[in-house]
């Protein structure tokens, strides 16, 4: 196969086709037959694979396929010398290997795949006629065969395939090893799923471990009794969480800037769900292409035009979110402030637990809705790339969210001042809404599994009628398929399940921080939740879904901005609660006590932005490799260029010509 042993081909991609019956005489013009060949001339390695009801075509790459299709992408990779260069199959040791040794991460195996697969076009100048159970299919000159078959229905999916090898040793190594709470091989994740999922689980791991500590003193605030000396331990409390929370996001900086460093990460490579053809998205905040054509002709219409652009892209932008704020004052705020007094003067339980199930029925189909408007908004916008796309998505329905999630409490604390229904609320949002959403979140996958095996076996019986006995699924290749993928619940066109995933986390964190002194104990609930949550994550992307498809990504994106937003608000609540406790009359006299708490407030905002001066967002070992790498890349092009010059000089006799300048007598 190619020159590759068998036991050594790893299939990656499948692409998912109904199963028939094919006469020998039909072959040639079957358009399923075509397209395999078609795989096998770019140079992929093919295996058929017949399952109850479609027919599986696994698709494996031999390294010089991958790396000559990279090199027609112009794909650029970082070389030893630490500068990103276009990647050249002839040049191959010049460029740096992923820290698992193999040439190409991923992300880039996936993107010359799909530029493979796509990149299969009609080279002549007439219209092919294909076959499909008695069908014809009409191929024309210059477009991509795979694209015509999936707009037929022909070809139903092309996903991604697990590696049951790298699989299973993630499984023993990461999903079910319980003994070290929080290790986690992150190499090995970055290297199976890509840069996204293993800066999120870098971060999941780091928050954990570093919760260890608001833990442990939450639980000695909940256990011990301090009488009056706690209106000294509470501000000592909210001080030392607001210090451990700019600390932790400071040295998480550090540490993501390691790691894009340790995977030489770069962005080069799109890895948007729009790919067709091209294997290019373009960049929507560079010009059009009609501006970038007619650059050159006149400096001043062109500089107009593209400054008409650029800020017209910032106009929509601020139009988009005016809108979005809008609604969520006029339209969800009344609704939340609603549910919140009625909660609080109801006296049943019983009816309070029904308004709770209205309520959230209501807010789900509410939220849905914002996600579909927020989309359709965002596609209007001059966003750089797909992930600039994802990330102003974030912004809009976390604000949804927010105040989903929020106002409610606001409510109970800031304006009935009721300490005891805070922490009710508080602890039934934070232990029973973890709880059930963990339950929620990875039994829904296995439910939606088992209820595709069982279609596909009835569907089975109802064609063969005849059929007698239990019918097992033979293939793995069928058992992904019938996975459900790993998508957002807000819209899959942007953001993948990371969305979800992050989403928990950035409530789960906004509820402790924000209500720290109402509840101090909420920090070990979360410190138990997120340990739990790393292992079902891993299992759920390991045994549970399909391999995800990949995304380049370094940072955490627009969660880091969340994230510093609900360090600024929890300044601010845990200041009034603060309040609320030297002033228990209601008086808002300005005591000494107060007065601290104004003056500790406005310090600790200070603190905030000062910390990112005191701790630098990039290791010193990562600044000096960089500045190494720029040095010899600056005296390798240095020298080349001397060569060059030296070379024209030779080539001119010696000398360089000069014009004489004008006006100059030629009889001097």
């Amino acid at each position: 196969m190619n020159g590759v042993p068998e036991d050594l081909i790893v299939y990656e991609i499948a692409v998912v086709v109904p199963k028939r019956n094919l006469n020998e005489e039909n072959k040639g013009y079957d358009c399923v037959e075509v397209l395999v060949n078609e795989f096998r001339n770019v140079g992929l390695i093919v295996e058929r694979v017949l399952g109850l009801s479609d027919e599986f075509i696994k698709l494996a790459a031999p390294l010089e396929t991958l790396g000559r299709i990279a090199a027609k992408m112009q794909m650029k990779k970082t070389t030893h010398i630490g500068i990103d260069l276009q990647f050249e199959w002839e040049d191959i040791k010049a460029f740096v290997r992923q820290p698992d040794g193999s040439l190409f991460s991923w992300c880039e195996r996936f993107q010359c795949y799909r530029h493979l697969i796509y990149e299969i076009v009609n080279k002549k100048n007439s219209v092919v006629t294909l076959k499909f159970d008695g069908k014809e299919i009409q191929w024309e000159a210059g477009e991509s065969l795979l694209q015509r078959l999936e707009l037929e229905g022909i070809v139903k999916q092309v996903f991604p395939l697990h590696d049951e090898i790298k699989r299973k040793k993630l499984l023993r190594s990461w999903a079910l090893n319980w003994w070290d709470f929080t290790a986690q091989p992150i190499d090995e994740i970055y290297a199976y799923f890509g840069s996204k999922i293993a800066v999120y689980f870098a971060f999941l791991g780091m928050y954990t471990r570093w919760m260890i500590f608001p833990a442990t003193f939450g639980l000695i605030l909940q256990l011990i009794d301090f009488g009056s000396l706690k209106l000294l331990v509470f501000p000592a409390f909210f001080i030392s969480i607001v210090l451990w929370a700019v600390l932790f996001f400071q040295f998480w900086k550090r540490k993501n800037s390691a790691l894009s460093a340790r995977w030489h990460l770069n962005f080069s490579v799109s890895t948007s769900e729009g790919y067709k053809l091209s294997g290019r998205e373009w960049n929507s905040l560079q010009p059009p292409l009609e501006l970038v054509k007619n650059s050159g002709i006149d400096k001043t219409k062109e500089k107009e035009a593209l400054q008409r652009y650029e800020w017209f892209g910032y106009l929509k932008r601020f139009r988009n979110d005016v809108i979005i704020i809008l609604s969520i004052i006029c339209l969800q705020l009344p609704f939340e402030l609603a549910y919140a007094h009625l909660y609080e003067v109801l006296k049943s339980d019983m009816v309070k637990f029904g308004l709770t199930v209205v309520y959230l029925l209501v807010i789900q189909y509410f939220t849905k809705i914002g996600g579909k408007i927020s989309i359709r908004l965002i596609k209007h916008e001059n966003n750089e790339n797909t992930e600039y796309q994802a990330d102003s998505l974030v912004y809009k329905v976390f604000g949804l969210y927010f105040m989903q999630s929020y106002i409610g409490v606001f409510y109970h604390a800031l304006l009935h001042r009721n300490f005891m229904t805070l922490r009710q609320v508080l602890i039934q949002r934070l232990i029973l809404y973890e709880v059930l959403e963990n339950l929620v979140e990875n039994s829904l996958p296995y439910l939606k599994y088992s209820y595709k095996k069982y279609r596909a076996v009835r569907n089975k019986k109802k064609r063969e009628k005849g059929l007698i006995g239990k019918i097992q699924f033979a293939t793995r290749v069928e058992k992904e398929y019938l996975k459900p993928t790993y998508s957002a619940s807000i819209s899959e066109e942007l953001e993948d399940g990371l969305f979800d995933d992050f989403l928990e986390l950035a409530l789960q964190f906004g509820m402790i921080m924000m209500f720290a002194c109402a509840f101090p104990l909420a920090f070990a609930f979360s410190a138990l939740n997120n340990i739990a949550e790393m292992r079902t994550d891993a299992l759920k992307l390991l045994a549970m879904l399909r391999r995800p498809v990949p995304r380049a990504a370094a940072t955490i994106g627009a969660w880091l901005n969340i994230f510093q937003f609900l360090i600024l608000m929890s300044i601010c609540t845990n200041s009034a609660l603060l309040v609320w406790l030297y002033d228990q009359e209601g008086k808002w006299k300005l005591e000494p006590g107060l007065a601290a708490i104004l003056v500790m407030e406005h310090v600790l905002l200070l603190i905030k932005f000062g910390f990112s001066r005191f701790v630098p967002e990039e290791p010193a070992w990562v600044r000096a490799k960089r500045m190494k790498n720029a040095t010899q890349a600056q005296d390798m092009c240095s020298k080349q260029l001397l060569r060059t010059i030296s070379g024209r000089e030779k080539a001119f006799g010696g000398y360089i010509r000069r014009k004489k300048p004008v006006g100059t007598n030629k009889t001097q």
